[in-house]
């Protein structure tokens, strides 16, 4: 503020002001003329300025006299004691207005504050107050940031209870509500603002925040504390105040007790500490040594959401101390940085977390160059910042101990990126082509580059061979990449050998061929693999004896069996048949039949084609079972049906055995199978067939026995005999995979072929369990609920992908076809093997689980704090999985929270839990999900890098074609969701 250009009105106030203004002033002759300069300014006239000397020795008296003898509002005032507080309470007594203004003499508000904060007050009577938002303003006249905490409007006990969350003079307050606080402390040398705001704020009312900058903090030496000592004692006195209960407050000044809702030791000790944290970061700013208790630093709060918190006091005190704009920390780090990183790691060491000291010191600095324009190279203490132009890219060999670069990446004046970059050593051209074309190939940066830029990377492709001849430097990034690699697969461990036939036990069987192939072509090669259904199963051999309960009552002299097989039926039913037929077309099921059946002399083993070759005549009993829904469709079938009553003689039993499909009925459990139809089609084109009748029918929730009786001429036949039954045999999981119990809302096949879209579910789970700490229940699904899921998933159409197609299809901006979902699981739990795996076979989905290689079949020892941690699998069993159909990644080696380490030691647990996985699975392992959901960029490059190509955060939302396949968002199933929230979650990702 220019004060030579403003003058004092000719006019004088009549009548009593509305607003008081009170400044202590002590040796202020430096500044004092703006101060009282802002007030002559003033749009709103109806004040008068108490001027309340301390004890000043310089010509401070002589301007006031001055001011006060031009305008009556201006009213000198002496003080009988030293300190602010004291002359405070001085004008507080002759304050006439029904309103205070504390300004201190250094500082000043603009012209319209008085009109705009008392306009607040008159608009909220219920008000004691209003406050503006204020700025620093450092000696070269450079103004900071405005400042503004919304807290105190929301609940002032609180805001004031951790903080003095405003200045003093961007208050306006009622004069009433000072005086029934009982004015300032005379006791406090420092923070008696601070104090009495919390008094005021425990005696009700509300404050009104204006979010308009009004008022100005003068940034010098002299106008700032030096005292640390004096302020930390006064801190300690005014927090304890702040956390009172009314019954510990006997004695105090007025307006003391009634803390906050969460006042306690532990909430006093954390509010003491995040202030002498402040402090020691004042005294960092200085170039001063820094000496904080560790006892008073542990007393932080040490949870993850408590770190942006200390970034940010750390550099306002820093900020502060070394009289710098945010803009300027970075270009000054010399000046305070050594004893900064001196202080983070203080808080390390007192904590006894080394990993976080370092992502509160990596914050830190990112916040620091985040501020700065980089127009010159800025290197802290593990961060360089810098400007690349892709037309000159440069050879940077950081100190060593930078390991991450902070980049503009530039074509020219354009900023293209920002990069935040992991770096073990020099990086070179090559280093910056291979970042830009491969690993940030999702930013489009290629496409936006110049024409030099394309040029140099022509030249890049062409001269690679040549390069990987030359060789690099030992202490180039790669190099020094390939040598972690190195050292990591060395430490890799076999693992014992593995019962093969137990794992081969756990592949899927039966898989059709294409239905595109010949008749006989793709049954010879279903039965190349032997019992390609299980035939032996309990749930096939309930079903034979159902079938034989269908049998006619008289035992029959012909018989013929269609579709036999591999002799599994057959040899249940020849003693019921005098001679008997057994037909298929496949000749290697037949010749494993003959050898099953070989004991029965009555039954004769026949090649043929239900549907072309000649049948046998006069038949006493036709079994067709599992078959006649592999014809071509509904017209074939009345043919073959009507071939097969030809075959039967008068009085003959046709008995057929099928299963429900969905294709014939979507409202009722069913198979989903692509046959064309199923046991409901079957039963009615047969019962079509003239001459045909259904006797007696019996059904199960999955499929129906059916026996048909070839009439004698003239013969009327009762209606027939139907019985339901349940199915009592445990069904296994290559049956149970394609039930959709309840029926469906849509088939996948349909939704593949009519849908296409742009976003993809991928669901994180945790544990799918009932037992563990209350505190861990959000990490915990019932089984129950888990199947819920599942099902509704199948009703609906999903179907799950892994990793590796969701990546490619982002990498190749290509649609995803039909409703595909991938299901993702983090840390290894031994319950997925026990209860989820269980489930989403028998649903028919698979899911990828991110394994924490360093602790398989140990416990989950970063939940040690709530108890007993969960076990976790063993590499035996995640072998076995993989073997039925599981996909793995890495959730790194030992689930340290990847923010916090070194770029050498993330790239060592990218590497080892990698190299770990694939010595046990023998086959790539691409996939990473970051611990605790914790991922940047940084992370993402190396994990390129190291190999990956698809990655996970714990972004709550559904994952897209534009997202980078290393970051890409699941949706956190939580243990309190129910099937509306989950199908809602599901239902939004359309």
């Amino acid at each position: 503020m220019n004060v030579s250009s403003l003058s004092l009105p000719k006019s004088q106030l009549v009548g009593a002001p509305l607003t008081s203004i009170v400044i202590p002033a002590r040796n202020a002759e430096e500044t004092i003329k703006r101060t009282l300069q802002s007030l002559v300014a003033q749009t709103n006239p109806s004040w008068q300025a108490l001027i309340v000397d301390d004890g000043s020795v310089d010509t401070t008296s002589a301007i006031v006299s001055d001011y006060a003898a031009r305008d009556s509002r201006f009213i000198a005032l002496k003080s009988p004691e030293r300190g602010a507080a004291a002359a405070r309470n001085v004008g507080i007594a002759h304050a006439s207005g029904e309103r205070l203004l504390f300004l201190d003499s250094d500082d000043w508000v603009d012209p319209s504050f008085l009109e705009k904060m008392n306009g607040a007050l008159d608009d909220h009577p219920d008000a004691v107050a209003a406050y503006c938002n204020w700025c620093r303003v450092f000696e070269n006249a450079e103004e900071a940031p405005d400042q503004g905490d919304d807290r105190i409007q929301h609940d002032p006990v609180e805001a004031f209870a951790r903080s003095c969350a405003t200045v003093i003079h961007s208050v306006l307050i009622r004069k009433r509500a000072v005086q029934e606080a009982g004015v300032f402390d005379t006791s406090l040398r420092t923070c008696e603002d601070w104090d009495l705001w919390q008094r005021v704020a425990r005696l009700g009312g509300s404050w009104i925040h204006i979010r308009e900058r009004l008022s100005y903090y003068w940034m010098s030496d002299r106008s700032l504390t030096q005292d640390m000592e004096q302020m930390m004692a006064d801190a300690r006195v005014v927090i304890a105040r702040g956390f009172a209960t009314r019954e510990s407050a006997a004695g105090s000044p007025k307006g003391v007790g009634n803390g906050p809702p969460n006042s306690g030791a532990a909430a006093t000790e954390a509010t003491y500490a995040y202030f002498a944290l402040w402090c020691a970061a004042f005294d960092c700013g200085r170039g001063r040594k820094v000496a904080v208790a560790p006892t008073v630093i542990a007393t932080l709060p040490q949870a993850e959401h408590a770190i942006d918190p200390i970034v940010t006091v750390l550099l306002d005190g820093v900020s502060v101390g070394a009289r710098l704009l945010p803009s300027r920390l970075a270009s000054e780090w010399s000046r305070y940085g050594v004893e900064l990183t001196g202080l983070v790691c203080a808080i390390g060491q007192a904590w006894g977390k080394p990993a976080t000291a370092r992502k509160i010191q990596y914050d830190v600095e990112r916040k620091i160059l985040d501020r700065d324009d980089l127009a010159s190279a800025r290197e802290l203490s593990l961060t360089l910042g810098l400007r690349v132009d892709l037309r000159r890219l440069p050879h940077v060999r950081p100190n060593r101990s930078v390991d991450r670069l902070y980049v503009y990446l530039c074509n020219g004046p354009h900023v293209l990126a920002l990069l935040d970059v992991g770096v073990l050593g020099t990086v070179d051209f090559n280093f910056w082509i291979t970042l830009v074309t491969q690993h940030l190939k999702h930013l489009h940066i290629r496409e936006q580059a110049g024409r030099i830029f394309r040029l140099a990377i022509r030249i890049y492709s062409r001269t690679e061979r040549l390069r990987q001849f030359i060789g690099r430097s030992s202490a180039s990034h790669q190099n020094r990449l390939q040598a972690i690699r190195k050292s990591m697969s060395l430490r890799a461990i076999p693992l014992k050998s593995l019962d093969e036939e137990a794992l081969d036990s756990r592949r899927s069987r039966g898989r059709e061929p294409s239905r595109d192939l010949a008749r006989e072509e793709f049954w010879e090669i279903l039965f190349t693999e032997e019992d390609p259904w299980n035939y032996g199963s309990a749930y096939e051999q309930e079903k034979y004896s159902r079938q034989l309960q269908m049998l006619p009552a008289e035992r029959p002299k012909r018989a013929l069996e269609l579709a036999c097989a591999e002799g599994f039926f057959t040899r249940q039913l020849a003693p019921r048949a005098e001679r008997l037929i057994a037909a298929d077309i496949s000749t290697k099921a037949l010749e494993r039949a003959r050898a099953r059946c070989g004991e029965h002399w009555n039954v004769d083993f026949v090649q043929l084609d239900l549907s072309a070759d000649a049948l046998p005549r006069d038949l006493d009993l036709i079994v067709c079972s599992e078959v006649l829904y592999y014809l071509k469709d509904e017209a074939e079938l009345g043919r073959v049906a009507n071939r097969l009553a030809d075959a039967l003689r008068p009085g003959g039993c046709l008995v057929t055995a099928h299963a429900f499909v969905l294709k014939d009925n979507m409202s009722r459990t069913g198979f989903d199978w692509e046959n064309p139809y199923g046991a409901e089609t079957i039963a009615r084109v047969i019962g079509g067939v003239p001459g045909l009748a259904l006797e007696a029918s019996m059904q199960t929730e999955l499929y129906r026995v059916d026996r048909f009786k070839r009439l004698f001429p003239g013969e009327i036949i009762s209606d027939p005999q139907v019985t339901d039954v349940k199915t009592n045999a445990p069904i296994e999981t290559e049956v149970a995979r394609f039930i959709v119990w309840n029926g469906a809302i849509t088939r996948r096949t349909t939704v593949v072929q009519t849908e296409r879209r742009e976003r993809i579910p991928i669901l994180m789970y945790h544990r799918i369990a009932t037992d563990g700490p209350t505190e861990l229940a959000p990490y915990r699904l019932s089984p129950e609920a888990f199947q819920e899921q599942m099902l509704w998933l199948r009703r609906n159409g999903y179907h799950t992908i892994n990793s590796e197609q969701v990546a490619r299809c982002i990498a190749n901006d290509h649609p995803f076809l039909g409703r595909p979902v991938l299901i993702t699981f983090d840390d290894g739990y031994e319950d997925f093997a026990e209860q989820a795996w269980p489930i989403l076979q028998r649903n028919d989905f698979s899911a990828e689980v991110f394994i924490v290689t360093d602790l398989v079949g140990r416990r989950a020892e970063w939940d040690g704090s709530f108890g007993l941690p969960a076990p976790l699998m063993d590499a035996a069993t995640i072998v076995s999985l993989a073997a039925a159909g599981v996909f793995f990644g890495s959730h790194l080696a030992s689930h340290t929270p990847c923010d916090g380490l070194s770029t050498s030691e993330l790239a060592g647990e990218l590497m080892r839990s990698r190299l770990q996985l694939e010595e046990w699975l023998k086959r790539p392992v691409k996939s990473v999900a970051a611990p605790f959901g914790r991922t940047d960029q940084r992370l993402r490059i190396l994990a390129a890098e190291c190999g990956y190509t698809a990655g996970f955060s714990a972004v709550n939302r559904a994952a897209t074609l534009k997202d980078d396949p290393l970051d890409m968002p699941r949706i956190e199933v939580r243990g309190d969701f129910t099937l509306e929230m989950f199908a809602a979650s599901l239902e939004a990702c359309r």
